[in-house]
């Protein structure tokens, strides 16, 4: 399926933990999914190459032997709320023309206020960084020519 048009067809798309995982490392590992251009490397020591355990739904370092998953140094980490609430929310937020407050994503999502303000805020830092992290390239491109 391509991506979603609808809110509804984002919480079904998105209903899936996999494909959540996967939408997350897409947007992180740029190669081996997103994140880092050399691919996926440990969210602890940084080391290339981890493995993905299956099952558990996990990455594991080759160096230092620790478990991560797609939440660790994101805006995701240390969030109780899963993936299934946060990329719904997501959607939302890029797609209203005119916002999306704090009480809509708790009536659509089903969370409550105080964690739909907790997810708001952390996805605005992020848009905010990644905005302001491509007009500083542009910038950049600019002054070099």
């Amino acid at each position: 399926m391509e991506s979603p048009k609808t809110l509804l067809e984002a919480i079904q798309y998105f209903s899936d933990e996999q494909v959540c995982i996967d939408a997350v490392a897409m947007m992180r590992w740029p190669v081996a999914m997103m994140r880092w251009p050399l691919g996926v490397r440990c969210g602890y020591c940084d080391a290339d190459k981890p493995y993905y355990l299956e099952t558990q739904k996990r990455w594991k370092c080759r160096s230092c032997r620790k478990q991560f998953s797609v939440k660790v140094n994101s805006i995701f980490e240390d969030s109780p709320i899963s993936l299934k609430k946060w990329l719904p929310a997501l959607w939302l937020l890029v797609n209203c023309k005119n916002g999306v407050s704090s009480y809509e994503i708790a009536r659509d999502l089903g969370v409550t206020q105080k964690s739909a303000w907790f997810m708001l805020q952390r996805l605005r830092l992020a848009l905010r960084a990644r905005d302001l992290a491509s007009r500083w390239a542009a910038a950049k491109a600019e002054q070099l020519r």
